[in-house]
């Protein structure tokens, strides 16, 4: 296992200035997941601070929240639940639409997914502005389960997403 204290993640997050559009710096995880140190260590600091909570499940959404959620799902000994958008899943679903800054979304989970009274980590790569996290907490929340926290690779603090999601304990490890 890497010293996760001698490895800085920032190193490891490319910039990539006016993508998708013009005035956005985007936050590129890719060098990040071809490093298998600096995966790893990601992994595990996220799951760290969850160790003794005894975690139930990890959810994420999809499709980058799929990729840290999966081995820390593994790391806590605790189930995955993928969130998804309508449509994906072939079971039964429970479904939570929301409001975005320009529209609305909506995510779905299988209606057997969580547990009554489950403890779950709700799990993303990036914490901007919280609609899409939010969405999920709730979601879970209506199926059943309790979040015990939101966990991010990345926040983007100016974005004010941990406002809204003030209701949960949020973890990040490399915040701008």
């Amino acid at each position: 296992m890497p010293d996760s204290t001698a490895l800085d993640l920032r190193k490891y997050i490319r910039e990539i200035p006016d993508f998708p559009k013009p005035g956005i710096l985007f936050r590129d995880i890719t060098p990040l997941l071809s490093s298998p140190a600096a995966f790893r260590t990601a992994v595990v600091e996220l799951a760290n601070p969850f160790r003794q909570a005894k975690i139930d499940v990890v959810a994420a959404a999809e499709a980058r929240g799929f990729i840290f959620a999966a081995p820390i799902a593994l790391e806590l000994n605790a189930a995955l639940v993928p969130i998804r958008k309508p449509g994906k899943l072939p079971f039964a679903t429970i479904t939570h639409s929301y409001e975005l800054e320009y529209g609305s979304d909506t995510l779905q989970i299988h209606t057997d997914a969580i547990p009554p009274g489950a403890k779950v980590l709700v799990v993303d790569d990036l914490l901007a502005t919280g609609g899409t996290v939010e969405a999920c907490a709730k979601l879970v929340e209506k199926a059943g389960g309790r979040v015990v926290a939101c966990a991010f690779l990345i926040e983007l603090g100016e974005l004010g997403g941990r406002k809204k999601i003030a209701n949960y304990e949020a973890v990040s490890l490399v915040r701008y």
